[in-house]
């Protein structure tokens, strides 16, 4: 193994500027051609990104097939030329596996955390002619949650994840194995953890009077129908599901929604208009006319509160945990090099290279003027992040000529330099990087001032 000095002459003497991913001119909106409408908010910037927990991970490691989902999820390729022309992954809208309620698209969201599948923007042929968004899911405890779809359509979770990849956004027809992996990759994102909760989904360890009110309430069969209940939908013991689709007063079936961790899953409703439990209860109470108290509805919302919690919803995004996810995708190389696998190789190039250059851009260069001190820290991270974009092309293009000889060494460089060398260089840069709370902030204020000034001028 190449110490880390070497490593770092290596990177000083040897690294030349690499061109980053231009966002290409894609389709025409309202006559402008951009790749995605003016205005669209994909959250990118955020310092707080959502936890996600493997069900895998608590007993082990996860799997070849479930990394190798974890991969596709996050490729803009697997969602056909306009998503990756515009760098939009199934991962863009379900951040880390949870939802992103601040994502938002003209023409295509009616709010934030909202999303017209059938709009014409990646997929013309989808176009159904209404504007009929619907509120992002999370995809905490997928597994437990058939049938799938807003509307509950799809009995299969493979037959959903299929529909959403090639008539949502026209992508290419997936092969059977990269489906099965997406699935598997779905299958193990787990709830987050919830002390509130015990066996048969009744609220365990120390409760509020409030929250045992309100659970009670939850039981409670309608005054006008004592056929309906809340918990007859949102089963308790079910993981708050009944696996089955509603008319709850908006026109239309849909699917019963889990209440688990529902506290960082707003928007809500099916379509999102609501933002908090306080307008969710208001509206049933009025809908079902069920003659809620003022201390009902504040009971109702604590207990809804507790079912929805969970340990560590946020964690802090940084170098680490970003070289993290992608020494994760980096690992289905172990497996794809030997076995020859050029459409894996590619898709992981592709994907993990794309996941560098955004961490490349975390460290500003040179030109931004918002950033000042630790240039040269900042010069070696960025060469640091560039040589490993590289070593990934050198692989893929070993395999493609069926060099898997020459392959694997260049693999094991790769992993060498991100056990050690590249790691040591991001951290030394970090205090300079958009991680830092300060610079970050300084750097998005500079951002936005440029972008006012542009449309002043226009």
């Amino acid at each position: 193994m190449k110490s880390l000095h070497r490593c770092l002459a290596v990177l000083l003497s040897g690294v030349i500027a690499l061109a980053l991913l231009g966002r290409a001119v894609a389709f025409p909106v309202d006559g402008d051609k951009t790749v995605l409408p003016v205005a669209t908010e994909l959250n990118e910037d955020a310092l707080d990104k959502p936890r996600e927990v493997f069900q895998s991970e608590r007993t082990g490691s996860k799997s070849y097939l479930v990394n190798l989902g974890d991969l596709a999820f996050n490729s803009p390729g697997l969602l056909g030329e306009v998503a990756r022309q515009a760098g939009v992954s199934c991962g863009t809208c379900h951040v880390n596996g949870a939802n992103n309620s601040k994502f938002f698209m003209p023409k295509m969201s009616s709010r934030p955390g909202t999303f017209d599948t059938t709009g014409p923007l990646f997929n013309p042929k989808a176009n159904n002619l209404a504007f009929d968004p619907v509120r992002i899911p999370s995809l905490r405890g997928t597994r437990y949650l058939a049938p799938y779809g807003a509307d509950g359509r799809f009995a299969s979770l493979r037959d959903f994840v299929r529909n959403v990849i090639t008539s949502e956004f026209a992508g290419p027809e997936p092969s059977p194995a990269t489906l099965d992996a997406i699935v598997a990759y779905l299958h193990d994102i787990d709830f987050l953890p919830n002390p509130s909760l015990g066996p048969a989904g009744r609220l365990a360890g120390k409760i509020t009077d409030a929250e045992r009110r309100g659970e009670a309430l939850f039981s409670r069969p309608f005054p006008h129908d004592p056929a309906l209940s809340c918990a007859g939908c949102h089963v308790p013991s079910a993981g708050f599901v009944d696996h089955q689709q509603h008319d709850v007063g908006s026109g239309g079936l849909f699917k019963t929604p889990t209440l688990r961790n529902a506290d960082f899953n707003a928007p809500y409703f099916h379509d999102g208009r609501f933002d908090n439990f306080n307008q969710v209860v208001d509206y049933f109470d009025r809908t079902f006319q069920l003659g809620l108290s003022t201390q009902d509805k504040g009971d109702l919302i604590a207990y809804l509160t507790a079912v929805g919690d969970g340990v560590q919803p946020y964690e802090r995004d940084g170098a680490g945990a970003t070289l993290k996810e992608i020494n994760d995708f980096s690992s289905v190389l172990a497996t794809a090099i030997p076995a020859g696998d050029k459409d894996t190789v590619a898709l992981a190039v592709d994907t993990i290279g794309r996941e560098l250059r955004e961490l490349t851009e975390q460290y500003p260069d040179r030109k931004n003027t918002s950033v000042s001190g630790g240039e040269q820290q900042r010069v070696l991270a960025r060469n640091g992040l560039k040589e490993l974009v590289l070593t990934l092309r050198r692989i893929e293009m070993a395999v493609a000529a069926g060099r898997n000889a020459d392959a694997a060494a260049e693999f094991r460089n790769y992993r060498n330099l991100t056990a050690a060398a590249v790691p040591a260089l991001l951290a030394s840069a970090e205090p300079w990087s958009l991680f830092n709370q300060d610079v970050h902030d300084q750097h998005y204020a500079a951002l936005r001032e440029v972008m006012r000034a542009r449309h002043v001028q226009h």
